[in-house]
């Protein structure tokens, strides 16, 4: 890769890396909802004027429908459940727990536009990964925290089923637009639940500085940010930062919030690590595609989006 697509690579990472530990901060005195209506309204606020000022509102009118799905899946339940989840869990450990997406990803992938089958290397992969969610999940959450679990688990298949709706209905619109439009249309859902659950004061300094900065770093300039990494290093490379995000949230869990570090903790992640690599592999003899530069630029325009990163 180019120097930029290492500088784009590891701002990506980080970006997206941070969002749980500032969840756990903004829901220390914010009800979720609350939290979900300021950062998609804000989020909203910033990038929908320069998808208006492109032209790139109009073609999503006629596909409202898959839209609001999508935006139902991606964006309105998994944000609200990964809140409820951090009022009980470590936002360390809810990093690790949401490493498990591309598992769920391949195995859901045959119902995708590609229709891939499994082969026996991506099922040792799901296996795989599935004994490290088993290790976390079993030395690391009491039985009273299952309620957040089972919300974790939910967020997680609904990562995976965003960018399969994603791409069978919305692949050929503009992502800007796509973005845009779903933090919009999340604000005006939430908007009744989230300002009727909202403080009746004004919260800490550091609960307001961590809204915002889930809304302006972690949502409306990584997105932007996304764009610029596909562009730069093709879908392919761009999702690598699936496994990358994890780490940032465990480290900056443990040296920022100090919550435990402990061996289950490190086996339980790499088995995920390992398990989402082999499970997101290409099936062996499957051949590649080759494209040309214009094919490549074709394939950005259409798949920025559908590459299975889950931005919490």
């Amino acid at each position: 890769m180019s120097k930029r697509g290492w500088i784009l690579f590891g701002a990506m990472g980080l970006i997206w890396g941070i969002p749980y530990l500032l969840i756990k901060v903004a829901v220390d005195e914010l009800e979720p909802a609350t939290l979900v209506l300021a950062r998609t309204a804000l989020g909203a606020a910033l990038l929908m004027p320069i998808a208006l000022a492109r032209g790139l509102v109009g073609p999503l009118f006629a596909r409202w429908k898959p839209l609001l799905l999508y935006t139902v899946i991606e964006i309105c339940i998994p944000w609200l459940l990964l809140g409820f989840a951090e009022l009980r869990l470590s936002s360390s450990l809810t990093g690790l727990l949401i490493a498990a997406v591309p598992l769920v990803g391949a195995a859901l992938a045959r119902y995708g536009p590609a229709h891939d089958q499994l082969d026996s290397r991506r099922v040792a992969g799901l296996l795989v990964g599935l004994a490290g969610v088993c290790a976390l999940v079993g030395f690391e959450v009491s039985v009273s925290d299952s309620r957040a679990v089972v919300a974790i688990a939910i967020v997680a298949v609904a990562y995976a089923v965003g960018p399969l709706i994603l791409a069978r209905s919305l692949s050929d619109l503009p992502a800007m637009g796509v973005v845009a439009a779903s933090l919009l249309l999340s604000a005006v859902i939430y908007l009744p639940v989230g300002v009727a659950q909202a403080p009746s004061h004004w919260p800490s300094g550091k609960v307001i500085a961590a809204v915002v900065a889930l809304a302006v770093i972690c949502t409306a300039l990584a997105f932007l940010l996304f764009f610029e990494l596909i562009a730069e290093v093709g879908p392919a490379r761009a999702t690598v930062i699936t496994y990358l995000n994890p780490a940032v949230a465990l480290v900056l869990g443990v040296a920022v919030l100090d919550e435990k570090f402990s061996v289950a903790t490190g086996i339980g992640f790499v088995l995920i690590l390992i398990g989402s690599v082999l499970a997101t592999a290409g099936n062996r003899g499957q051949p590649r595609r080759r494209t040309t530069g214009d094919d490549e630029r074709a394939e950005v325009e259409c798949r920025d989006l559908s590459s299975p990163v889950p931005e919490p």
